[in-house]
């Protein structure tokens, strides 16, 4: 990518050319890429309200994001019940048959128990309608289809109002005549009524009709399931197969949450997972179909909540069951279906489910049911035409409800005070359980072989710790996760955690959170991984064995980790898409690459900055990197001491970084790892970062192959020339290109500099 600064790669008399002539050239591949700043602006704004929306949260009992709402459509009681009438309605298709209640209908989801939509000529309703025009992909819910970025499958209506216009007038679905539909309504002395009450005017327009069922389909909201009620405390609420099934959920060997986000269980973005099409079916490029190349296969991710209600399942319906949905992912999703010229998403990944876990996996997804908000459907509309009737859902998962049992044994607590001991024969869980704020769960040295869930706050947990035992948790090579949990206040120490195939222990969506003498070693992808915290503290512990990260802190603000020893992990410490951070006095060798400060597209947190990694030892980071090689740290080249992907405003000073044999320390945009085509919903230039007062020597003398595949040498600092602001006062190591920017030089020395090595680029 860069064969310039490669060694040897450009001559002294090509160079001097290049000296005499850099500084006039007018080309605008001259000119650094930099985003507007107005754009820089409002992926701050996106980030500082995430970070809003954590510190404000109360542990798994989320604040929903706020409602999308135009400012001319303000939601009033009138204009909901002329937009539920409309919704209603046979009158907005052409041939009166089919409302949006046809494919929309409350008792099936809001959706139709249908593959695949039928639309224009359809006789029925949900899975027995026949004889229309069958649609291309399957009918979304409308249940907290208010809370959606976008709108639709591939995102083609910005709001509401948009998706309720596309199908009225679309020939395959209502077929209607905006026109003639407004000279109908206005013909009916009722409907002019109800428009006059919801906008103040007797004269009937088709936006209006947009309007009011935008508004309507505003108040279609679920946020009272068993979930929510456990969320907000009740800790009966859930069986015992689905609590273990929200472990599972939010467990990195699943990975669910990272796309289903709480508490929408959905995501702004579009993702890539390579669904299958049917037999016979061309691909679906969908989110592609719409803004062009780079989505192929992208469609929204959507919500969870009541997708027991809207089986079959995926944009096009091939999956009947939640257990068939579980078992795509499970194997990979489309990495193993061969989806040439889709690029999936990452995170799909194959995982092992035994049959238990899967079943408890779909339990959980069946306590995020709640049809307590279901609006009423009219007994008749001002048309008169017949209303949608009452239809027994058509799901098969509503007859896997499974028995209910309590989920608490409260009975085998010891509590002295404040103070709930486990002893060796004991659970951990139970005590959890049974906690309450200021309590401290003690756990006595032996072997447990649990994953706890600790969505309690103001908690100690400790684990018994003296000179020659722990209180160990050991997953057996079988468990996935050592703890998972979203409570706030916490504070975890002393424990040995062991064995794990997912991660260590995880804390999510929570604030105030310390992980304190620990000792972690093979617990799969993580050892320590808060994600989605405010006030993070990581110190004093061990880490080793990791197949990721050792100590994984990512869209999280306000971090401190520090007096740790990492190794033996693919990478030691990882800062990702997070704020405030200090990285302090940590020891970290023999990992793949030692410390990371990262800015990675596609996640709830767009920015990274302002994170300070001092003091530590950076040493011999010449591990293999043995990460999954579909994981994005699997390009992490062995030998990377540290390294800045697109973050800012980092620091780097007064570490000791040793005989790394790639690089002492990168600094490089996404491009480098993406290619230069891909486009970013973060601000891809990493920018205002500086490397001063280090000791650095020894590193880029043996360097990876994945270091000369992006073009590169090995150096103490290497630059792919992304970003002007970046400084590097280190005056006696090696650098890569061979003159980087200080932190005194001028704006003009800067660009000058840029012009210099990529007009040496382009004559090469």
């Amino acid at each position: 990518m860069k064969p310039f600064l490669k060694a040897g790669s450009i001559g002294t008399a090509t160079f001097s050319v290049v000296i005499l002539c850099f500084l006039f050239l007018p080309y605008p591949w001259l000119q650094p890429e930099v985003l507007e700043e107005e754009e820089v602006a409002a992926i701050e704004q996106r980030g500082n309200q995430y970070f809003e929306m954590i510190a404000e949260g109360k542990n798994l009992d989320r604040p929903f994001p706020e409602m999308a709402i135009r400012e001319d459509n303000a939601l009033t009681p009138a204009k909901i019940e002329l937009g539920r009438m409309l919704f209603f309605d046979p009158i907005l298709s052409a041939d009166n048959a089919s409302s949006c209640a046809t494919c929309h209908h409350p008792d099936l989801g809001f959706s139709d128990n249908r593959a695949r939509s039928m639309g224009f000529g359809g006789q029925g309703i949900g899975p027995a309608r026949t004889g229309g025009v069958l649609l291309p992909r399957n009918t979304p819910t409308i249940w907290n289809a208010a809370y959606n970025i976008r709108q639709f499958w591939d995102g083609r209506a910005s709001d509401l109002e948009e998706q309720a216009d596309g199908p009225i007038h679309h020939p395959d679905e209502m077929a209607q005549n905006q026109e003639l539909l407004v000279e109908e309504l206005a013909a009916i002395p009722a409907y002019v009524d109800l428009f006059e009450a919801a906008f103040g005017t007797p004269e009937l327009t088709y936006d209006q009709v947009t309007y009011a069922i935008g508004a309507f389909e505003r108040t279609v909201i679920t946020s009272d399931s068993r979930y929510d009620q456990y969320a907000r405390g009740d800790r009966e609420a859930m069986t015992p197969a689905e609590r273990r099934g929200l472990n599972l959920f939010r467990s990195l060997k699943t990975r669910c949450f990272e796309c289903h986000n709480l508490p929408t269980f959905a995501n702004p973005d579009f993702k890539v997972i390579g669904v299958p099409e049917p037999e016979g079916v061309d691909p679906d490029l969908g989110r592609a179909e719409i803004v062009g190349p780079g989505y192929e296969g992208a469609f929204k991710v959507p919500t969870l909540r009541n997708v027991a209600l809207t089986a079959p399942y995926m944009h096009n319906g091939v999956f009947e069951t939640l257990a068939e949905v579980v078992d795509f992912y499970a194997t990979g999703g489309g990495t193993t279906r061969g989806m040439d010229g889709f690029e999936i998403d990452d995170k799909i990944r194959p995982f092992a489910l035994s049959g238990t876990e899967r079943d408890d996996l779909v339990a959980f997804m069946h306590a995020l049911t709640d049809e307590s908000n279901k609006p009423a459907v009219p007994s008749s509309v001002p048309s008169g035409l017949p209303v949608v009737p009452r239809l027994e859902n058509q799901s098969p998962e509503m007859a896997a409800e499974r028995a209910r049992v309590p989920a608490v044994d409260a009975a085998s607590v010891n509590r002295q005070g404040n103070h709930l001991i486990v002893a060796a024969d004991q659970r951990i869980q139970d005590a959890i359980d049974v906690a309450q704020p200021g309590d401290t769960v003690f756990v006595e040295a032996g072997v447990y072989h649990e994953t706890l869930a600790l969505d309690v706050s103001q908690v100690t947990l400790i684990g018994e710790h003296t000179d020659s035992t722990r209180a160990v948790l050991d997953g057996q090579e079988m468990l996935s996760d050592g703890m998972v949990g979203s409570g706030s206040d916490i504070v975890i120490e002393g424990f040995e955690i062991r064995n794990y195939t997912a991660n260590g222990l995880m804390i999510d969506l929570a604030t105030n959170i310390t992980f304190r003498d620990l000792h972690v070693e093979n617990t799969g992808l993580y050892g320590v991984y808060p994600v989605e915290v405010v006030g993070v503290v990581v110190e004093g512990s061990t880490v080793i064995g990791a197949r990721d990260a050792g100590i994984y802190v990512g869209q999280s603000k306000d971090i401190i980790v520090r007096n740790n020893v990492v190794h033996g992990n693919v990478t030691g410490i990882e800062i990702e898409n997070s704020v405030n951070a200090l990285v302090d006095n940590n020891e970290v060798y023999d990992n793949a690459g030692g410390i990371l400060v990262f800015l990675l597209p596609n996640n709830p947190s767009k920015i990274s900055t302002g994170c300070v990694v001092q003091n530590n030892k950076i040493y011999n980071n010449n591990h293999v990197n043995f990460a999954d090689p579909n994981a994005i740290v699997a390009s992490v080249p062995s030998g990377t001491g540290v390294m800045i992907l697109a973050a800012d405003d980092v620091r780097v000073t007064q570490n000791e970084i040793l005989n790394n044999k790639s690089a002492g320390v990168a600094i490089l945009g996404l491009a480098t790892l993406f290619g230069e085509d891909k486009e970013f919903d973060v601000d891809p230039t990493p920018e205002n970062n500086w490397i001063y007062d280090n000791q650095i020597g020894g590193n880029g003398n043996a360097p990876d192959a994945k270091v000369a595949e992006a073009g590169f040498d090995g150096a103490d600092l290497i630059w792919d020339m992304t970003g002007l602001n970046n400084s590097w006062d280190q005056a006696d190591a090696t650098k890569l290109p061979y003159t980087l920017p200080e932190s005194t030089w001028s704006d003009f020395r800067r660009r000058a500099n840029y012009r210099l090595w990529q007009t040496a680029a382009a004559m090469l």
